[in-house]
């Protein structure tokens, strides 16, 4: 998987997910999801899941199949259909309270940790300190 959210790859660190876990921009991460799928790899969640509009956080996670090989173009359309419509929103920028920033990890753990379940109920998302 990839994300650029800090409580996502604490919170599966212990997992047997492989998580690479990037110093990017919610877009900068859109743009690394495509090169992963234009390198052979399959998403396995859609990389604009729940109602949070690109610009409105800057964290994302997206769960691949990570493969070489042939380009699947259904998650070639995903990915960059997603990537245009994060280009139609104004990017959050500059420094946020520590306190928002962590809800922010919080609203993109919840959403990924539910995609989880949906693939196969063995991941939980629970309380936060």
């Amino acid at each position: 998987m990839l994300t650029n959210t800090p409580l996502v790859a604490e919170k599966l660190a212990d997992t047997d997910l492989e998580v690479d876990c990037l110093a990017l921009s919610f877009e900068g991460l859109l743009k690394a999801v495509r090169d992963e799928v234009h390198l052979g790899s399959h998403l396995l969640t859609h990389p604009l899941s729940g109602s949070v509009k690109p610009g409105e956080t800057p964290y994302k996670s997206v769960l691949l199949v990570i493969r070489r090989g042939k380009t699947d173009i259904q998650s070639l359309r995903l990915i960059e259909n997603a990537l245009l419509t994060c280009r139609k929103f104004p990017l959050r920028e500059g420094k946020m309270d520590p306190a928002v920033d962590r809800d922010f990890q919080l609203i993109d753990w919840t959403l990924f940790s539910s995609g989880l379940q949906a693939l196969d109920g063995s991941y939980q998302a629970d309380e936060i300190d």
